[in-house]
C-alpha cells in the first residue's frame, strides 16, 4: 500500500474510531444522569450586562432535551473493528505495539487525542463526568468509560506517563484522577499519519545525512564489526553504545552513516556541548529520543570530540547515554580517546583515515584519464602527502575536471591543500610564503639540509608505504627539524622556502594564545594543534621553540611539576605527529635534550660573512627600485644579519621616497647608522660616510 492510500484509510479508521467514541461518551452520561436533570453549560459565556455583573455560568443552568437517540454503540464498534483491517495497521494501532500500551492505555490515548480533532468531545466529556466545569479528559472519565480499566496505567512508570505521551499537571488540591489530560503534540501527528522527528530533538540534533559512497576496505570492516554487535543484541533491551575513538571525526561519521545504511536507520547527530547539564532536563530528554527511537527508525551520534575535557559535559554524557540506549534505537559515541565507563553498556572501535594504500587506490581511479607512470606518480606523491577519507577524495576529483590533463596532479593538489587547511583560529597564525630558494642566502651545509628536508617530505610515501619502513614503525613517521641561530639569519624565511617548494600552507604557532596559566589548558591547546595538523596539506612552525620545549626542571613545588608534564606531553606528541614540524630558536643549549633527541634534523644558520651579505645586500632592492652608485663591497662590511639588511634597506627605501630620489649610498648609510644604535652595536662614524 502506497502512502497516500494508507493515510486514506488512517483516515478512516480515526474517524469510525472518533465516532465510536462520542456515542460511548453519549451511553455513559444516558446511563448515569437522568435525561431530566443533566444541566451543560451555555455554549459560549454571556456577556457582561451594562446594568451590572451576569450570573456566573454554573448559575445558569441549560436543560438539555428531554429525549436523545439511543446510543449505537456496538454499531460504532462494529464499523471502527472493520476499518482497522488495514495493512499496514492504523497510526494508533502501530503505537500501541511500538510503546507496548494496553488496550485500556490506547483507549485512554484515543480519547484525549479526540479532544484535539474533535470539538464535540470537551461537552461529552462534561455530561459525562455531570460537571459543566470538566469538559476534558481524565483518568477518573477513562477508568469509568473503557473496559478492563487497569490503575497501574497511571503510574509514571508506565508508557502514558513515562513516554511523555500524556501531559498531567495536577495542582495541589487536585487529584492525579481528577487533573486534566492533553496528548502531546508530537502524539497527536502520529496518530494523524505524520511522524516526524518531535521539534524538541530537531532543536539540538541535525540529519547526519546518507552514506557517502563505499568505504575503504579498513573502514568497512569496523562497520561490518558494529553491524555484527548490534545484531546479536538485537533482541535484548538494552543495546550498547559504540564508542568510536580517533582524532578524525569525519571518519568517524562516515563509518557510522555506512552502519545506519546497513541497519536502514537514519543518523541524527548532537554534540555534547548541546546536552542539558540539570539531571532532569537530561531525563526529559533522553526519553523524548527514547519515545523517537520506537517511532522512528533512528540512530544518535553523541559527538563528544569538541569538548571531550569538560567534566560536566562528560557526566551528562554518561547520564543521557545510559537511558539512551535502552530503547529500540542505537547510539554512537564519538570521542579521541576512550571515556571513562560511565554506568552505559558499550563497545569500543578504533576508526582511522583509510591506509596510504586505500588513499593511493582512490587517487588512481580519480586519474584513470592519465597515463599509467604519471598516474602512479601522482597518486604516490598525494597519498603520501595528505591524510584524506575517500569521500573527500571522490569530492575533491568531481570539483576538478579531467582537462587539461598535464596539469590535473598538480590542480588536485591545490584542492588538496585547501581542503586539508586546519581551523586553527586564534592558536596559530598562518603565513604566505612567498620566499624562494633564490631569496635564500646561507651556507652550502645549510641549504643543503633544507633541501634534504624537502626530499624527505616528498619521499615519505614511498619510503613509509611502498618499501613497508611504516610496518615497523609505531612512531617517529613525522619529520621535525629545528632550526637554530641568531635572530635575524633567516629561520623563518628558510621555513617560507620549504612551504613555498612544497606548495604546502604555514602556520606558526601563537604562544600567547596556546600557553595557558590554567593547569591542563596548555596541553589542550597543544592536542587541538596537532590533531588539526594530521591531515598533512600544512607545516607547523613553532618560533622561539624554548619558550615551549625548555628543559625540564628539580621538581620544587606544583608549578614545576605541571610545567614538566607539559614538556613531557609534548615529548610524546611530537614523536606521534606524521607531519612535517620546524622548530627555531636562538637558544639551543635552554631546550630539553629528549627534545633534541627526537628531531630528524638540525640545521644551524650562521651569521652571514661577507660573500654571503655581499649577495643579500644585491638581492634585497626589488628591481622597481631606482638606485644608483651603491658600492657593494663596502655594504658588505657592515655587520648586519640578513633581517637587518632587510631593515636598513626599507628605511633607506622611505628615506628616498620622502625626497623623490633614488636609492643612494648616503641614504643606506643614514639608515644603517640608525640600524646600528637601535641595537646598541658598536660602530665607528668613519663606517657611515659616504
Amino acid at each position: 500500500m502506497d502512502l497516500v492510500q494508507w493515510q486514506k484509510e488512517n483516515g478512516e479508521y480515526l474517524a469510525a474510531s472518533l465516532a465510536w467514541l462520542r456515542q460511548l461518551l453519549a451511553q455513559f452520561a444516558a446511563q448515569t444522569r437522568s435525561p431530566s436533570s443533566v444541566t451543560t453549560p451555555a455554549p459560549v459565556p454571556v456577556p457582561r450586562s451594562i446594568f451590572g455583573r451576569s450570573k456566573p455560568a454554573a448559575e445558569r443552568p441549560v436543560e438539555t432535551p428531554a429525549f436523545e437517540p439511543a446510543p449505537k454503540v456496538p454499531e460504532a464498534a462494529a464499523a471502527r473493528e472493520a476499518a482497522a483491517k488495514m495493512d499496514p495497521p492504523p497510526a494508533l494501532c502501530l503505537l500501541a505495539d511500538q510503546l507496548r500500551l494496553t488496550i485500556f492505555e490506547r483507549e485512554t490515548l484515543l480519547l484525549c487525542v479526540a479532544m484535539e480533532l474533535d470539538t464535540r468531545i470537551a461537552g461529552l466529556c462534561a455530561r459525562a463526568m455531570g460537571n459543566a466545569e470538566q469538559a476534558y479528559p481524565t483518568f477518573a472519565l477513562a477508568l469509568s468509560l473503557f473496559e478492563s480499566p487497569t490503575w497501574d496505567a497511571l503510574s509514571a512508570q508506565r508508557p502514558l506517563r513515562y513516554w511523555r505521551v500524556l501531559d498531567v499537571n495536577p495542582s495541589a488540591t487536585q487529584a492525579l484522577t481528577a487533573a486534566p489530560l492533553r496528548a502531546d503534540e508530537r502524539i497527536v501527528n502520529y496518530v494523524k499519519g505524520l511522524n516526524a522527528l518531535d521539534p524538541r530533538l530537531g532543536l539540538l540534533m541535525t540529519p547526519a545525512g546518507p552514506a557517502q559512497g563505499a568505504l575503504p576496505p579498513s573502514q568497512q570492516a569496523k562497520a561490518d564489526e558494529i553491524v555484527a554487535r548490534w545484531t546479536q543484541t538485537s533482541l535484548t533491551e538494552t543495546s550498547p553504545a559504540a564508542i568510536l575513538l580517533g582524532i578524525d571525526s569525519a571518519a568517524k561519521i562516515l563509518v557510522a552513516q555506512a552502519v545506519c545504511e546497513r541497519m536502514e536507520r537514519k543518523l541524527y547527530q548532537i554534540g555534547v556541548d548541546a546536552l542539558p547539564l540539570q539531571p532532569a532536563e537530561i531525563e526529559n530528554l533522553a526519553r523524548i529520543w527514547q519515545r523517537e527511537s520506537a517511532l522512528l527508525p533512528l540512530t544518535l551520534y553523541l559527538d563528544a570530540q569538541t569538548d571531550g575535557g569538560s567534566a560536566d559535559h562528560l557526566a551528562a554524557l554518561a547520564r543521557f547515554a545510559s537511558r539512551a540506549v535502552r530503547s529500540d534505537g542505537f547510539v554512537f559515541v564519538g570521542s579521541r580517546e576512550p571515556l571513562a565507563r560511565g554506568g552505559f553498556p558499550s563497545h569500543a572501535f578504533d576508526i582511522a583515515r583509510p591506509t596510504a594504500a586505500e588513499q593511493n587506490a582512490e587517487w588512481c581511479s580519480a586519474m584513470a584519464a592519465l597515463p599509467e607512470p604519471e598516474r602512479n606518480a601522482g597518486a604516490g606523491r598525494l597519498s603520501g602527502q595528505f591524510s584524506l577519507n575517500c569521500s573527500d577524495i571522490r569530492s575533491i576529483a568531481a570539483e576538478s575536471p579531467a582537462e587539461p590533463l598535464n596539469t590535473l596532479p598538480d590542480r588536485l593538489w591545490d584542492q588538496c591543500t585547501d581542503r586539508s587547511r586546519p581551523r586553527l583560529d586564534t592558536l596559530a597564525q598562518r603565513i604566505d610564503p612567498r620566499a624562494t630558494w633564490d631569496d635564500l642566502v646561507v651556507t652550502e651545509e645549510t641549504r643543503r639540509l633544507l633541501e634534504e628536508i624537502v626530499a624527505q617530505v616528498s619521499s615519505r610515501g614511498q619510503v613509509y608505504d611502498r618499501w613497508q619502513f611504516a610496518r615497523r614503525m609505531n612512531r617517529g613517521l613525522g619529520i621535525t627539524a629545528l632550526f637554530t641561530g641568531d635572530s635575524g639569519t633567516g629561520k623563518t624565511m628558510a621555513a617560507e622556502v620549504i612551504a613555498n617548494d612544497l606548495r604546502l600552507t604555514l602556520y606558526r604557532i601563537d604562544l600567547a594564545q596556546v600557553v595557558s596559566k590554567y593547569i591542563g589548558e596548555t596541553e589542550k591547546n597543544l592536542q587541538r594543534v596537532f590533531d588539526l595538523m594530521e591531515g598533512g596539506g600544512a607545516i607547523l612552525f613553532f618560533d622561539e621553540a624554548d619558550a615551549l620545549f625548555g628543559k625540564r626542571s628539580e621538581v620544587r613545588d606544583s608549578h614545576d611539576r605541571y610545567a614538566n608534564i607539559e614538556v613531557n606531553y609534548l615529548l610524546q606528541r611530537m614523536e606521534t605527529y606524521t607531519g612535517l614540524a620546524i622548530l627555531a630558536t636562538n637558544m639551543k643549549g635552554a631546550l630539553d635534550q629528549a627534545f633534541v633527541r627526537r628531531l630528524r634534523f638540525i640545521v644551524p644558520f650562521s651569521f652571514p660573512g661577507p660573500a654571503e651579505r655581499k649577495v643579500l645586500w644585491q638581492k634585497v632592492f626589488p628591481g622597481e627600485t631606482p638606485a644608483e652608485a651603491l658600492d657593494y663591497d663596502r655594504l658588505s662590511r657592515l655587520n648586519l644579519t640578513g633581517a637587518g639588511i632587510h631593515s636598513v634597506a626599507l628605511n633607506a627605501a622611505f628615506l628616498a621616497a620622502h625626497t623623490n630620489a633614488p636609492v643612494t649610498m648616503t641614504l643606506i648609510l643614514k639608515a644603517a647608522r640608525t640600524e646600528f644604535r637601535k641595537m646598541d652595536r658598536p660602530a665607528s662614524e668613519a663606517e657611515f660616510k659616504a
